[in-house]
């Protein structure tokens, strides 16, 4: 535990605000005996939790984790077929075990670290001798930083040891927790924080609010299939929240649209190039392969080569494609020599290396325009793009499929959503066709935000009550079927990634990820494995 603390507090004296970046000066020896005892001190030690939940700027700890979820879903293939893909391939392709998870080790251990710092801090500054009000504030952005550890832990793994007390290294063996208890104290942590941060300016600044909190409390009643709950909490945040639908699709993920009007939660970045303040996420799914020559300007300062990592798939593309949604499918998805949306004149003619993309796509709400990159100093994959989190769209996703369930108005929420992107309102549809068009509609507004694979792994197919993620993946899944018996020009021409992504899914074990054999080798055991793993 001294060694967690210690790390955190000197993170902290160095921390930067969410909002003007300013440096903190240390001033003397930090420990546990003699910090928290200003409001100065709590906000930096409250700054590093979220850092920690988010750290867009460090690729490999939590970044490289949540992509690799989305290549586990039928919107993504790995994409790079010129590096070595072993830390994606095993989540990716189905083939995780204990011993050989990839990146997803990460998320777990990353996780519990800032676990045990918000218990340590919380603790902390309920004793500091700071005003109620900033006493608040900061207690409850650690609240929410320790329910979202454990809403993305739950997800991927199940029930996981629970605790919400500081512990020692000797007490840290515990057993896992059911995941109804988990999300009891996702919820309780939520509530806690909401109430707590009831009377804090909700200012688009990066900073976790009320709403963020009650915006939370409805994905996860979501997932628990609490309809009410989901219902009430998502509307509190679309009628009473201080936020808007954006009237342009492409400006939810503008690199000159920070925390704007639709946004409740985004990970930070900066274009301040000499400190560690980017995104990593542009350069970890750029397109790999770009060249000058494949510019109008001929200008090395255009070119920002990616790793290519997470690239679109054309059963994505197809599904924007059924519905005629154009502005959602060119906001999310720029097929190779076709124009990037948005930045046309700069980039008319997208190309990168083919021999190195499997699906000839990449991901466009990660792309980063030509004049921005001609204004950076550095191109070191420290990137100045948030990565949205939570947003507003989602609010009326989730109340449109809670008041399905309730027997409310779905379609409303669904067309409101349409409308923005110049969609004609669905009508007359109900039943088993009303949910599958509410699955289908969270699938082309959130793509590539995160949600996709738990979404699948959570919804309901209406003809078998299995969840969606059999029908779609293994042997005989919908989407593997559509690969094998593809006639795609781009994704066929490049088998050094298989073409039948989704082969090795097995229902009866990849609804949720294995837990890493070390963390049940640290536990003595007693952490037990997920099972047939």
């Amino acid at each position: 535990m001294k060694k967690i603390i210690a790390s955190i507090i000197l993170f902290s004296i160095v921390s930067v605000s969410c909002s003007d970046f300013i440096e903190k000066d240390e001033r003397g020896t930090q420990t546990l005996e003699n910090y928290f005892q200003t409001a100065q001190e709590c906000e930096n030690y409250a700054n590093e939790l979220t850092r920690r939940l988010l750290i867009p700027s460090d690729w490999w700890t939590l970044v490289a984790p949540r992509v690799t979820n989305e290549m586990s879903t039928d919107d993504a293939w790995m994409g790079n077929t010129g590096q070595d893909s072993g830390a994606h391939r095993p989540c990716s392709q189905y083939l995780a075990t204990p011993d050989n998870m990839g990146d997803m080790n990460n998320v777990y251990t990353a996780h519990y670290y800032t676990i045990q710092s918000a218990n340590i801090g919380l603790e902390k500054m309920a004793l500091s001798p700071i005003s109620e009000t900033q006493k608040n504030q900061y207690m409850g952005e650690s609240l929410f930083v320790r329910a979202y550890c454990y809403y993305e832990l739950v997800n991927l793994y199940g029930g996981v040891p629970l605790y919400t007390n500081s512990l020692g290294t000797s007490d840290l063996k515990l057993e896992r927790s059911p995941a109804a208890a988990v999300y009891a104290q996702i919820e309780a942590d939520l509530k806690d924080a909401a109430a707590k941060l009831e009377n804090i300016p909700a200012a688009r600044d990066g900073r976790i609010n009320k709403w963020a909190a009650y915006a939370l409390l409805a994905r996860v009643s979501l997932f628990q299939e609490k309809w009410a709950e989901a219902k009430t909490y998502s509307n509190k945040v679309i009628t009473e929240g201080p936020y808007a639908l954006e009237s342009d699709f492409l400006n939810i993920w503008n690199v000159n649209n920070h925390n704007g009007v639709e946004s409740i939660l985004e990970a930070q970045s900066s274009s301040v190039q000499d400190r560690d303040l980017g995104s990593a996420l542009p350069t970890l799914a750029g397109a790999r392969g770009e060249d000058k020559k494949n510019f109008p300007s001929n200008d090395a300062l255009d070119v920002l080569d990616g790793w290519g990592w997470c690239m679109p798939t054309s059963d994505l593309e197809n599904a924007y494609l059924s519905e005629n949604d154009e502005i959602r499918r060119r906001s999310t998805i720029t097929k190779w020599g076709e124009a990037a949306y948005g930045d046309e004149t700069l980039n008319p003619t997208h190309k990168f290396s083919l021999n190195d993309n499997k699906s000839g796509r990449i991901c466009r709400k990660y792309y980063i325009p030509i004049a921005t990159r001609r204004s950076l100093e550095k191109r070191d994959g420290r990137l100045p793009l948030n990565i949205p989190l939570i947003r507003l769209a989602e609010m009326y996703l989730t109340r449109a499929e809670a008041n399905y369930h309730l027997g409310g108005d779905a379609l409303a929420d669904i067309n409101i959503i349409r409308a923005r992107v110049k969609l004609d309102p669905k009508t007359g549809l109900s039943g088993p066709t009303l949910l599958r068009q509410i699955y289908k509609e969270r699938r082309l507004e959130l793509a590539f935000e995160g949600l996709r694979l738990f979404d699948i792994r959570r919804e309901k197919d209406p003809s078998t009550g299995r969840p969606v993620i059999e029908s779609i993946m293994g042997p005989n899944g919908t989407f593997v079927q559509y690969n094998l018996n593809s006639s795609d020009p781009y994704e066929t021409a490049n088998l050094r990634e298989p073409q039948d992504k989704g082969i090795n899914f097995d229902p009866t074990k990849h609804l949720l990820w294995p837990i890493p054999q070390l963390e049940i080798d640290l536990s003595g055991g007693l952490i037990k494995q997920n099972p047939n793993y």
